[in-house]
C-alpha cells in the first residue's frame, strides 16, 4: 500500500516549473550578454561567394575570434552584427593546427564578450551556442557538456587536444561561434559536427584559444618548434621494448628529412626510430608535435633513437617552424 501511495502521489508541478524557469532565465541572460558580440561572417574568394560562418568579438577595438577554415583563403570578409550594421574585416592571423583565426573589424563593434576558463568546465554543465547556422542569424541552442578531453584531427593533420564535446545543436554556419557558460563567458569556439551523428558537437577550448590569440596578435601566426623530420608511427614489439627499458612499444620511424630543417644536419638517419625526447617518451608523431608545440625552444633537444636494435642519443637544435 505504501508503494501505491507513492506512485499515486501528485507530481510537484510547481518545483518542476521553477526548475524550467531557472533554466530559461540562465539561457536568456547569456543571450542578452553575449548575443550582441556574435557576428555572422560572409566570405568571398576571387571566384565569388564562398560560404559563411560565425565569430565573436572579444576586444573593444573590434577583434573577432573565429575558425581558421572560415577565414583562410578569403579574398573578402564581411561581418554582420545583431544591430543590423556591417563592416569589412581583415585577417590578423590564422592557425590551422587549432582551427582558429583572428579578424579585425574595419568599423566599430557594438559589444565584446569576455573569455572564461575551459579548465573549470564539468561534464553535465549548461552551455549555450550562439551563431548563424544555415544562414539563420543570431540562432541560439543550449545543452550540456557531454565529455571533455577529446582529440580531433586538424586539417593539417595535427592532433587538436582537450576538445569539448557537447550535445548543443550545431549546423554549418555555426563554425567559429562561441560556446558560452551560464555566466556569459566564452569557454569554447565551435568548430565541428560529425555528419550523420546525433548530438555530437565539438569546440576548441578557450584556454587553447587564449594562447593562440596572443600569438596571432603578436606575430600573425603561431610559432612552434620544428625539426624537419618526415616520419610515421612504428610498432616495436613488446619484447624489444622491455629489453630496452621503454614504457611504450612504438615510436616514430624517420622516413626522410626536409633539407631546410636541423634534423637533416644532425646525426639522425633514415630508418632510425625516435622513442624519446629529453627524457619524455615518444610513442607517436603526435608526441613529437606536443613536445615542439611552444616556441622558443632554447636548449638543444636530446632524441633517444632505436638504431640496429640498440638505443643511441642524438642532439638536435629545433628551429622555428616555417610559416
Amino acid at each position: 500500500m505504501h508503494i501505491l501511495r507513492e506512485m499515486d502521489a501528485p507530481l510537484d508541478f510547481a518545483a518542476e516549473e521553477e526548475a524550467l524557469e531557472a533554466y530559461s532565465r540562465a539561457v536568456v541572460s547569456v543571450v542578452e550578454q553575449v548575443g550582441p558580440a556574435v557576428v555572422s561572417i560572409a566570405r568571398a574568394t576571387r571566384r565569388g561567394p564562398a560560404g559563411a560562418g560565425s565569430g565573436v568579438v572579444f576586444a573593444p577595438d573590434g577583434y573577432v575570434l573565429t575558425n581558421a577554415h572560415v577565414a583562410a583563403g578569403a579574398h573578402q570578409l564581411e561581418l554582420g552584427f545583431t544591430d543590423g550594421t556591417s563592416s569589412r574585416a581583415n585577417v590578423v592571423g590564422v592557425d590551422h593546427a587549432t582551427d582558429l583565426a583572428v579578424l579585425r573589424s574595419d568599423g566599430p563593434a557594438p559589444r565584446h564578450a569576455p573569455f572564461g576558463s575551459s579548465s573549470s568546465l564539468r561534464v553535465g554543465q549548461l552551455v549555450v551556442a550562439i551563431g548563424n547556422p544555415l544562414g539563420f542569424s543570431s540562432t541560439v541552442s543550449a545543452g550540456v557538456v557531454s565529455a571533455l578531453g577529446r582529440t580531433m584531427r586538424a586539417r593539417d593533420g595535427r592532433a587538436m587536444e582537450d576538445i569539448i564535446q557537447s550535445d548543443v545543436a550545431l549546423n554549418p554556419g555555426n563554425s567559429g561561434g562561441p560556446l558560452v557558460d551560464s555566466r556569459g563567458r566564452v569557454v569554447g569556439v565551435n568548430t565541428a559536427i560529425i555528419l550523420g551523428a546525433q548530438g555530437l558537437s565539438f569546440s576548441v577550448p578557450i584556454d587553447t584559444a587564449k594562447w593562440v590569440v596572443g600569438e596571432l596578435m603578436t606575430s600573425g601566426r603561431v610559432r612552434r618548434g620544428w625539426l624537419g623530420i618526415a616520419g610515421n608511427n612504428r610498432p616495436l614489439g613488446r619484447e624489444l621494448a622491455r629489453r630496452l627499458g621503454l614504457s611504450h612499444a612504438s615510436g616514430v620511424e624517420v622516413g626522410g628529412f626536409d633539407e631546410r630543417g636541423p634534423a637533416a644536419r644532425s646525426g639522425l638517419r633514415v630508418g632510425d626510430v625516435v622513442v624519446g625526447l629529453d627524457g619524455r617518451p615518444v610513442a607517436s608523431v603526435d608526441d613529437l608535435h606536443r613536445a615542439l608545440q611552444r616556441w622558443p625552444i632554447v636548449a638543444p633537444l636530446e632524441l633517444s633513437v632505436l638504431r640496429d636494435r640498440a638505443l643511441v642519443h642524438v642532439e638536435v637544435s629545433a628551429v622555428e617552424a616555417p610559416g
